[in-house]
């Protein structure tokens, strides 16, 4: 994942917040002052993003320096908790606060609802995967965090793979067209097409696909989808998978599970700073 991309995303989340400076610190908080913040997760929950808040705590404070008390993607089990020690200018720390709890609290409440799907299945050999159903500008970010809660990335934008779905099958006349199409024009690359029913199933068997996402299919229909594929092209199941059903998704025999979910729905994790005068 490109950190260039990242550290876009947090110098506009800060500049957004920040504005022309943060009148009540400035008005209230000595200049010089240092200080030690606690990052502090109040629910169980996985950690997720605590780099990402030293990095706006840094865009004001280059000098800020962080501790790590709980590694990043483990899992809190006895909350309150101090995953974390920033050090740093009081200015800079009290400036970059919200925005940086912003960003752990929803890249670990991301985090922590994959790793929830993905001990679901755990056993079965199938892969959990994210969607492109991002909050828009944060996909890098969203995306981190999903392979933070043991999670894989799909596609991270249109540029990455081919992925031929209905409306471009409506455009194309079908599904054999669309594939041979994308083929001509990318030899090289692998194709993913999505089908609604085992008719079209066996129409993009029949033209090569490599992977089929089976949208919206009951667990009785995968199998019988996966019975028909006998290991010719991947297999992904997506659409309304719940935690409470994905299990029998994946005992299926599937390949992988792709779970909008996880970064279209996100709840937040708890997770405050706890800000005390530095102690030399």
């Amino acid at each position: 994942m490109r950190s260039d991309t990242i550290d876009d995303v947090i110098g506009r989340a800060l500049a957004e917040d920040l504005g022309a400076g943060d009148v009540t610190t400035e008005a209230v908080v000595p200049g010089g002052l240092e200080v030690t913040a606690d990052v502090v997760v109040n629910a169980a929950g996985v950690i997720c993003g605590t780099a990402e808040l030293l990095a706006c705590v840094r865009l004001l404070d280059p000098d800020a320096e962080m501790e790590l008390c709980v590694d990043e993607g483990a899992l809190v089990v006895s909350p309150p908790c101090t995953v974390a020690r920033i050090h740093g200018r009081a200015h800079a720390v009290l400036g970059a606060e919200r925005t940086g709890l912003n960003l752990v609290q929803r890249m670990s409440g991301i985090a922590t609802a994959t790793r929830a799907y993905v001990e679901s299945v755990d056993g079965t050999g199938v892969e959990i995967l994210d969607t492109r159903k991002t909050a828009p500008g944060l996909r890098a970010l969203d995306k981190r965090a999903v392979t933070c809660g043991g999670g894989r990335n799909h596609r991270m934008g249109l540029d990455d793979a081919i992925l031929i779905k209905d409306n471009h099958v409506a455009i194309a006349g079908g599904i054999t067209p669309a594939i041979e199409a994308a083929r001509t024009a990318n030899p090289r690359r692998s194709i993913e097409v999505e089908v609604d029913d085992l008719g079209q199933l066996d129409e993009a068997l029949r033209a090569g696909a490599d992977t089929i996402l089976l949208d919206n299919m009951d667990p009785g229909l995968l199998r019988e989808a996966v019975a028909r594929t006998r290991g010719r092209a991947r297999l992904e199941a997506s659409g309304g998978i719940t935690l409470d059903t994905v299990r029998a998704v994946a005992e299926t025999g599937v390949d992988a599970i792709s779970i909008g979910a996880l970064t279209h729905s996100v709840t937040a994790l708890d997770v405050s700073l706890e800000v005390h005068p530095w102690q030399s």
